[in-house]
């Protein structure tokens, strides 16, 4: 059934309104498990789109395997999604910094309150990202070092290729998993793909590993994948690559290989000079888990980032 989780009046007589799909057994005990999945809190990021459809297509075609809660929560941001704009359009503000919210403050404000007070409660929440249009991310969760203990079992089983646990100091108090996570509603931030498009193989891998979540927590009964192996690292164990001139970079690996020290990342080239402005290569052996995808450079661009090989554990 569809609900509405929150709504705010706009100007010219509209409405802000956040809208959840849950999906349930006909009959209720009251001891159900849940689990909820959210995405669309920046309008740019769009591989969750996929996530939320196929998750309901699955269970639509066996609802008598459903033995648990499915919230789905497609578009925290709708005036985002609508116009393809990252943050809040015409507030200027990037909605993942305003949480928890509060009811008695601006739109934005209430509206992150009363999202936090309709996901609270859940056994698990899987918090979707895409990347931005610059880089493209392989299928990854990120995790503040806090709450380590916690989430990195829960996120070995969701099907991804690498466990990022952060530092501390590197998460955002203001976030809508760090909120959740810090009332004890377990949140995994998911990260993949690159902003503005879909990468169907990325997404499908994903629901795999949502379905396997949900197997876990007793929420699906039917057949369900072994999850891959994720590598898993903290912050010392990853290399930044940016740029030093500005330029077009033009890559020479593909994304989500292997790299040894030295080896060739990518070059900045000049069209109006018609030289290469700089050769970027790799500064330790590893695995290449982020790269460039818009090719207009700025200095200090980012590139890419390696996994230290060495470093990383599973």
């Amino acid at each position: 059934m569809i609900q509405t989780v929150a709504t705010a009046p706009l100007p010219a007589a509209e409405n802000y309104i956040v809208k959840k799909q849950r999906l349930q057994p006909e009959t209720l005990s009251g001891t159900e498990k849940r689990i909820s999945v959210v995405t669309g809190i920046h309008g740019d990021e769009l591989e969750g789109q996929y996530v939320c459809y196929e998750i309901q297509r699955r269970i639509k075609e066996h609802p008598e395997l459903l033995t648990g809660i499915v919230d789905i929560y497609p578009a925290l941001n709708p005036l985002g999604i609508d116009s393809i704009i990252r943050g809040i359009p015409h507030f200027d503000l990037d909605m993942n910094r305003i949480f928890p919210g509060n009811s008695e403050g601006s739109m934005a404000e209430y509206i992150a309150s009363e999202i936090i007070d309709d996901v609270k409660g859940s056994d698990l929440c899987i918090d979707i990202h895409a990347s931005n249009i610059f880089l493209r991310e392989i299928p990854q969760v990120r995790i503040n070092e806090l709450c380590a203990d916690t989430l990195v079992p829960f996120a070995k089983r969701l099907n991804v290729d690498y466990i990022w646990v952060h530092g501390a100091a590197t998460v955002l108090e203001a976030t809508f998993a760090h909120s959740l996570n810090t009332i004890g509603t377990p949140v995994l931030v998911v990260e993949m793909g690159v902003g503005m498009r879909l990468t169907k193989d990325y997404c499908n891998e994903l629901v795999d590993g949502i379905f396997v979540e949900m197997k876990d927590l007793g929420i699906w009964q039917g057949d369900v994948i072994e999850p891959k192996k994720a590598i898993v690292s903290t912050d010392g164990e990853v290399h930044y690559l940016n740029a030093e001139y500005a330029g077009v970079f033009v890559p020479t690996v593909e994304h989500w290989t292997s790299v040894k020290k030295g080896d060739k990342i990518g070059e900045i080239i000049n069209p109006l000079e018609g030289v290469i402005k700089e050769e970027i290569f790799s500064d330790c052996d590893g695995i290449l888990f982020t790269l460039r995808e818009y090719p207009i450079v700025s200095e200090g661009s980012l590139l890419g980032r390696i996994l230290e090989r060495n470093g990383a554990a599973s």
